[in-house]
């Protein structure tokens, strides 16, 4: 693993693949060394067959969350929180990506990029909006909102270790 993917994967919670093939969703882990940086990812995402390209779903530290669709060429992403990027080369390399300026250091929590990623999949850029809004929420369950909305909750929470029992 390189030194810069070994700094991008010291505070990951969970960094999960989806995508749907014949209309069932599959997931699998993504590994450490594809989370280097934004690039990386998205060429790890396609890699793998989808009817509707792939999602990333990556929870840092929980403190925050990186949404990555890749179809195609195309690269669509969301950060949780831009003033993460102050913090995480992972959340830097969004910002980046999306050519955002950096937050300062008193600028307030708030989302950067596309809310409207998982549009034709069912979550609406209001639905998804208004999940990012819910400060009781920690990244993990937002996510795992987002996958339940999906149609594979019950299965990225085992995945990922947020099921109980």
């Amino acid at each position: 693993m390189s030194d810069q993917a070994e700094v991008n994967a010291e505070g990951v919670d969970f960094a999960v693949l989806a995508y749907r093939e014949e209309g069932v969703w599959e997931l699998e882990e993504l590994e450490d060394e594809v989370l280097a940086d934004i690039e990386t990812i998205a060429t790890e995402l396609r890699r793998w067959p989808g009817d509707h390209g792939a999602i990333g779903l990556i929870s840092i530290d929980e403190d925050f969350f990186v949404l990555v669709r890749v179809a195609g060429a195309q690269t669509r992403l969301l950060l949780s929180d831009v003033t993460a990027a102050t913090d995480w080369p992972l959340a830097r390399s969004v910002v980046d990506e999306l050519d955002v300026p950096l937050p300062e250091d008193d600028d307030d929590p708030e989302p950067a990029g596309d809310p409207a990623l998982l549009d034709d999949l069912g979550i609406s850029a209001m639905a998804l909006s208004a999940l990012l809004d819910d400060d009781d929420l920690y990244p993990d369950e937002m996510l795992s909102t987002i996958a339940e909305k999906l149609g594979f909750g019950p299965r990225f929470d085992d995945l990922v270790g947020l099921t109980v029992g």
